[in-house]
């Protein structure tokens, strides 16, 4: 995985991880990279600083506390070290509505869909739905691409 510090054409900064510079590339480039905060995807990597560990240094890790719920008062999603950004919550929104209506939801049926398609078995479609973490170790292990994501609870709810 690669790191990058990003800006858009608006001046907004932010990062983003990728596989390799080819996949920040490639997702640039056909408009899949969009600024958190006004969603411009004009994006271009910014000047960032080489992270150069020192000899015979552990890298130093902070601990990570999950809260269980929001605190008293407080609105947004609970997130390692506290809530989520504004502009990420709205991101997430984003990603849910844009999933719901591009794929077709196959609820706790995901992994048998996914080996489904990736075995030529059904048609090849985008779906969405849930799996256990051990469902989701067999696919990895079997080489069937998929991806989880955040999902954000609606707007509506």
């Amino acid at each position: 995985m690669i790191h990058y510090q990003l800006r858009c054409a608006a001046g907004h900064g932010f990062d983003g991880w990728f596989k390799n510079s080819e996949g920040f590339e490639v997702q640039a480039a056909s408009g899949y990279v969009a600024c958190p905060s006004c969603g411009n995807t004009e994006v271009e990597r910014a000047l960032m600083t080489p992270g150069i560990a020192r000899k015979g240094r552990e890298p130093e890790v902070a601990p990570v506390m999950v809260p269980a719920s929001l605190p008293e008062g407080a609105i947004g999603l609970p997130a390692a070290g506290g809530l989520i950004p504004d502009s990420v919550r709205v991101a997430l929104h984003k990603l849910r509505e844009e999933v719901e209506k591009n794929c077709d939801y196959v609820g706790a049926d995901f992994a048998e869909e996914a080996r489904r398609i990736h075995n030529g078995e059904t048609t090849a479609r985008g779906i969405y739905g849930e799996s256990t973490d051990e469902e989701a170790e067999a696919l990895e292990e079997d080489g069937i691409t998929f991806a989880r994501i955040p999902w954000a609870p609606r707007n509506d709810s």
